[in-house]
């Protein structure tokens, strides 16, 4: 089997729309969309290799110096599958995209690193 690593990207306006929803609606989906998200998680526990987690701030170090950035990847997950193809129909339909404001995910494979 093979490692993907997933991105859950979602774009800052998309979250903006999602803070302006009346307080109640704004609950209602979230308690739906995790239950989503907990049935998506027993449905694919045993290509799931690390949950991940939501991501912070993002800093961007480069020959320029550090700088505070502001990207669309709001979370990761590594799961396994015997092909890229495979990996990525663990996703359709995902709450990220269907019931949360995320825009997608996007999957490639983890690659094994080069001899030293």
């Amino acid at each position: 089997m093979k490692k993907f690593v997933a991105i859950y990207l979602g774009a800052a306006s998309a979250m903006d729309a999602w803070n302006k929803l009346d307080e109640a609606q704004r609950k209602q989906r979230e308690k739906a969309g995790m239950e989503a998200w907990g049935k998506w998680v027993q449905a694919n526990q045993a290509a799931i290799v690390d949950m991940g987690s939501p991501l912070g701030k993002t800093k961007r170090i480069s020959a320029q110096g550090i700088a505070d950035i502001r990207n669309d990847m709001a979370a990761y997950t590594i799961v396994q599958a015997a092909s890229h193809a495979a990996a990525a129909k663990l996703f359709e339909n995902h709450p990220h995209f269907t019931i949360f404001p995320g825009d997608a995910v996007e999957i490639m494979e983890s690659l094994p690193l080069p001899a030293m």
